[in-house]
């Protein structure tokens, strides 16, 4: 059972936890972690890329020159696709469906094995209380440093405020959501993992 230091608002231990091995301590399956970075990667494409077909693109109502005695080939459009300014053949189209599917075990499993991970790397940091001061981002980053971090950071809170949002909403490297908000790609994808010692108590109650 991993156990972690909670740490106060000075970064200070002031006890340690334990973590439930039925959510950072299980068998880390890496299929399911990329199954369920596709899918997020693929849900969040916008599919609004298009090309015109021949019977898209303007002009070209009658033929480019009569049917025979010309000596070339016969044409009816100047719009087909192997002319200059003709229509595209088999390009992209809205009609594209990019959706993928995980049933919900192997999305928990996904969830379980990156939060394993964390944990295997000790880039899990649980603190008592995440709360900015203020809306102002110099404050939000004040509160950050505190805890020594590097690199892309997640935090977890159990329940937002507007200080948070308002404050880390203009730092790139920064995203704070709910504990109902945790998925697998962030985890992945951000570097460091603060998380409140009660989001870390509902997510263990949701995840079992």
């Amino acid at each position: 059972m991993p156990k972690v230091a909670v740490l106060n608002n000075k970064a200070e231990k002031i006890k340690d936890i334990k973590l439930s091995d039925e959510i950072f301590g299980v068998e880390p399956n890496d299929q399911t972690i990329y199954d369920a970075v596709v899918l997020k990667m693929a849900a969040d494409r916008q599919g609004t890329h298009k090309v015109k077909t021949r019977s898209e693109v303007s002009g070209g109502g009658r033929k480019p020159w009569r049917q025979k005695g010309t000596g070339n080939a016969r044409q009816g459009s100047i719009r087909a696709p192997h002319f200059v300014g003709g229509g595209r053949v088999f390009g992209p189209t809205t009609e594209r469906n990019y959706t993928k599917k995980q049933n919900k075990k192997e999305r928990r499993l996904a969830l379980k094995s990156a939060l394993t991970y964390k944990a295997i790397d000790k880039e899990i940091f649980v603190v008592e209380n995440f709360d900015a001061k203020s809306n102002k981002t110099k404050d939000f980053i004040k509160s950050l440093d505190t805890l020594k971090l590097e690199g892309k950071t997640l935090i977890v809170v159990k329940e937002l405020t507007d200080n948070l949002i308002l404050g880390s909403r203009n730092l790139r490297d920064v995203k704070v959501i709910e504990t109902h908000e945790i998925n697998t790609f962030d985890v992945i994808n951000y570097k460091n993992l603060v998380i409140t010692e009660e989001a870390v108590k509902m997510l263990e109650e949701v995840l079992k």
